[in-house]
């Protein structure tokens, strides 16, 4: 399942929707704002995408992720907008039978997501300065 939403993030429909009881492991990774990038703060996080890309390659990660590894669910969301501390900006749910799948899979799905999905993220400061940044080096568009 994928998804591009404007709402919170709700984790346990994530969970919901890639249990099953053919599955052994489930793996659930939040990406979450966090209060301090190095020395400094953020106030929140702004995603904008454009959208039918977006979907395209978040789609094509699934297929990906399920070529690569025997998964039993998939599910990748993705929020856009303001983003408070703490809150979620993405979740990343998968099942297998086994552990190790799991855990591969997820993590190659937010590492690949980070590198090729085309959402651009801006770090608002609690200095009232705002910034476009990412995910590599610091600064610029994060695709």
């Amino acid at each position: 399942m994928i998804e591009i939403t404007e709402t919170q993030i709700d984790p346990v429909a994530v969970l919901n929707e890639v249990n099953s009881h053919r599955a052994g492991a489930v793996v659930l990774f939040l990406g979450t704002t966090r209060e301090f990038t190095g020395d400094r703060r953020t106030e929140s996080l702004e995603y904008e995408c454009y959208e039918a890309m977006a979907r395209a390659k978040l789609a094509e990660l699934e297929t990906e992720a399920r070529r690569r590894w025997p998964l039993t669910g998939c599910c990748l969301v993705h929020r856009m907008g303001r983003v408070g501390l703490g809150e979620a900006s993405v979740a990343i749910g998968v099942s297998s039978a086994h552990r190790e799948a799991a855990f591969e899979a997820g993590k190659w799905l937010i590492d690949t997501l980070k590198q090729v999905v085309p959402i651009w993220k801006m770090e608002h400061g609690a200095d009232g300065t705002s910034q476009w940044v990412h995910p590599e080096t610091g600064g610029g568009p994060a695709p």
